[in-house]
């Protein structure tokens, strides 16, 4: 019998993660790596939230706080929502937390039953099939295509909908493709959540990173939804875990018990950290989203001029998710041998689901030189593998 238990033993590995250990191992024996594969900002955080946090430990701000959060966050978290989309959230019905991710078992762990299921993208971020699963719901996982903007059919979604349907995941931008779903989208899925009751889990993470128009919320649309959002990705603030869920009331106590359990609080000078990044960096999340869409716009035509196929052009995130079967089928052995032959780190597609086996996801988050180089290095393993 195996030593460990069958819950764990489910869990898929985050490639990804495996890739980002190898390129570290490259580089401790002196390799230099492009590193592609990872979402991690290469900006530091704007030093006026740094500076926050400072002041804030040594004012003594380093105890626990509420469960649900500081009072002063959840404000801010509010208004941002009333100036940035219009729309009116209640504090009290904002979970802050220790990054996004505890934030999916908050929202999960309120919302299912064993057996219950989530309608999800394929592909989609590794981590949302695995949540529900460990918690005992079933990912029911619906192919998105390339060719369709990676975005649900809505024919087949409505068809996914069963009895035991508790939520539809959209994610927008998207992680991996960097695709934005449209106002006309996003209000499709909410009359979908009003006709069958189901609610809609919208993972807003890369909000604040798109390059194509206005960014909407979930929330514009219906109330019948959870909103998973954060710092780490538009305030370049990956290490300071900081995330929070918008719930609707009915699943705020049961998320501020799994809270109050598993994790208790967020960090308190993160929090304090956090108020003024919401109200202080705009300035300085503008210029990095500048930045990105620069990169962003030199990645997509050369990589394209290496062959491979972008059908949907990214429009939000910091990812191009490319079809790189003219280079070989199976991603991860090709994201493999790019690592050790090209010295450019890269995700394989097959981290995102069968749906994206095929495919390779470089991630813009890195200097335009690094970029360049990367594509060098790419265009030379090409020329000489390809021919």
């Amino acid at each position: 019998m195996s030593p460990v238990s069958r819950r764990s033993e489910a869990i898929r590995p985050f490639v990804v993660m495996d890739v980002v250990a190898r390129a570290k191992e490259l580089e401790a024996a002196g390799r230099d790596i492009v590193r592609l594969e990872i979402g991690d900002p290469d900006f530091p955080t704007p030093e006026v939230v740094t500076r926050a946090a400072e002041d804030a430990m040594a004012a003594g701000s380093t105890h626990y706080t509420q469960s649900l959060g500081l009072p002063d966050l959840r404000e801010a978290i509010r208004d941002h929502h009333r100036g940035h989309y219009g729309v009116s959230i209640d504090p009290e019905d904002v979970v802050v937390t220790q990054g996004t991710s505890p934030a999916m078992l908050l929202l999960f762990g309120a919302l299912l039953d064993p057996g219950d299921e989530v309608v999800m993208p394929d592909p989609c971020y590794p981590a949302y099939p695995n949540y529900v699963a460990f918690l005992g719901g079933v990912p029911k996982l619906l192919r998105v295509r390339a060719e369709n903007g990676f975005r649900y059919d809505a024919d087949e979604l409505a068809a996914a909908i069963g009895p035991r349907t508790k939520a539809v995941m959209v994610t927008s931008p998207s992680n991996p493709t960097g695709a934005v779903q449209s106002p006309e989208d996003l209000r499709s899925l909410a009359d979908l959540a009003e006709r069958t009751g189901v609610h809609i889990a919208s993972d807003e993470i890369y909000h604040g990173l798109t390059f194509c128009g206005p960014e909407h919320t979930i929330l514009e649309f219906t109330d019948r939804a959870f909103v998973l959002n954060g710092f780490s990705k538009a305030y370049a603030m990956t290490g300071w875990r900081l995330g929070y869920l918008i719930a609707p009331r009915e699943y705020v106590r049961p998320a501020e018990k799994i809270q109050q359990n598993f994790f208790l609080a967020a960090n308190a000078f993160v929090q304090q950290a956090g108020v003024v990044a919401l109200t202080k960096a705009q300035g300085d999340v503008a210029r990095m989203r500048a930045l990105y869409d620069e990169r962003r716009r030199y990645l997509v035509p050369a990589l394209r001029e290496l062959g491979l196929v972008i059908e949907c052009e990214p429009c939000g995130a910091f990812y191009v998710f490319a079809d790189a079967r003219c280079w070989g089928a199976d991603s991860l052995a090709l994201s493999r041998r790019l690592l050790e032959e090209a010295g450019v780190a890269c995700a394989p597609g097959i981290d995102f689901g069968a749906g994206g086996e095929g495919f390779l996801r470089f991630s813009y988050a890195t200097s335009m030189e690094r970029l360049e180089e990367g594509v060098r290095r790419l265009r030379e393993w090409s020329e000489a593998n390809t021919r």
